[in-house]
């Protein structure tokens, strides 16, 4: 009897096994199959015999991260960078978030939205464009409509690297705000209105209410966000270190991260071997970084650790 009933119940089933199969082999596809590949940085790659019959060669492919005296500048640029970004990714999209939960008029408030979560949506070529166009000497915004008629000078933003740091900062906050504030948002609104019903019948102010109720019910999500983070701390947005500067070499000391290098690197030496094994490298540094970051989590708020 149990297993006809096991049987009755897989039959049941079936359909969303059915269903679930695309995305499935979709995943596999497109996930573990290439997985394969991990093992090009520790192989001396012959394209003649293939990835699995080439010879391995250890870690000699990693060598190539250190190989350059500019590697501490480049390191130091990437984890700096995103230590800011996630720094400011726990305060502007949460602020932004609560700024939003208090606005009534629901035609405002969708407007807003869509306004915010624009530039999420645009393309990093489209970005650089428009950053080139508010930032070119010669035809730029800043410099022709702001700069030249107050001071009669104009600035060269891609000659002066002292500026890239507050420009490319700001860059990824205007363009990452929109999804990170929808996120936290959606938590906002998930809040139930008894809690702010017992806070106003208590005299809670409205800041009572945001330290009280919201920040709190926020805190899974910020922290969430933050190991999310954390797991790329080696890891840069390409398009953002690569097409809004330029890829001016200038700018290179305050703009050129690890996959910056890596990029130029293979686009220069066509060594795929090493390009792989500076993916290893920050896929293992960011796994690695997750674990502990969930570990410490865990003992400090259980009930807030991923897992």
């Amino acid at each position: 009897m149990k297993a006809r009933k096991k049987k009755v119940n897989f039959k049941r089933f079936i359909p969303a096994y059915i269903m679930l199969l695309p995305g499935l082999a979709y995943f596999v596809i497109n996930n573990y199959i290439p997985m394969y590949g991990i093992t090009i940085a520790f192989r001396k790659l012959d394209f003649k015999k293939g990835i699995l019959r080439s010879p391995f060669c250890g870690f000699d492919n990693f060598k190539f991260l250190f190989a350059s005296g500019n590697m501490g500048p480049i390191i130091r640029n990437t984890v700096l960078y995103n230590l800011v970004f996630l720094a400011l990714g726990a305060i502007v999209p949460v602020a932004f978030a609560i700024l939003f939960n208090e606005i009534r008029a629901k035609r405002v408030k969708k407007l807003y939205q869509t306004v915010v979560l624009l530039p999420y949506l645009m393309s990093m070529v489209i970005v650089s464009s428009l950053v080139y166009n508010f930032l070119s000497a010669d035809m730029g915004f800043i410099n022709k409509s702001i700069l030249e008629p107050l001071t009669g000078q104009t600035v060269s933003f891609y000659q002066e690297k002292k500026f890239w740091p507050f420009i490319l900062t700001f860059v990824h906050e205007w363009k990452g705000l929109g999804f990170s504030m929808v996120l936290y948002l959606s938590t906002l609104l998930s809040i139930s209105d008894d809690f702010y019903e017992a806070a106003k019948i208590d005299g809670a102010t409205r800041l009572q209410q945001i330290r009280y109720i919201m920040l709190p019910f926020l805190r899974p999500t910020i922290i969430m966000m933050l190991i999310l983070g954390i797991s790329k701390i080696f890891n840069s947005d390409f398009g953002l270190f690569y097409q809004v500067p330029k890829n001016s070499g200038v700018l290179y000391p305050v703009t050129q991260t690890i996959d910056v290098y890596v990029y130029n690197a293979l686009m220069n030496q066509n060594n795929i071997m090493m390009s792989s094994a500076a993916s290893v490298a920050q896929a293992a540094i960011g796994f690695t970084l997750v674990i502990v970051s969930n570990l410490i989590i865990k003992k400090i708020s259980p009930d807030d650790s991923i897992f």
